[in-house]
């Protein structure tokens, strides 16, 4: 029961970083370092980009 939970969460953490990449992305910034970063951070780091303005570039 309990590996099924942690394999069930790690995917769904994944499919979060997944989609952070995606929106950091569209607001200018580096995709890889956001997934990487979404992969420590989750959903904090959606709340991070979400929150942050565009990029200037």
């Amino acid at each position: 029961m309990n590996e099924t939970v942690i394999y069930n969460g790690g995917g769904w953490w994944f499919a979060l970083a997944l989609v952070n990449a995606g929106l950091a992305e569209g607001k200018g910034r580096g995709r890889l370092a956001w997934f990487l970063l979404s992969l420590l951070l989750g959903p904090f780091a959606t709340l991070i980009i979400v929150a942050s303005a565009p990029s200037r570039r």
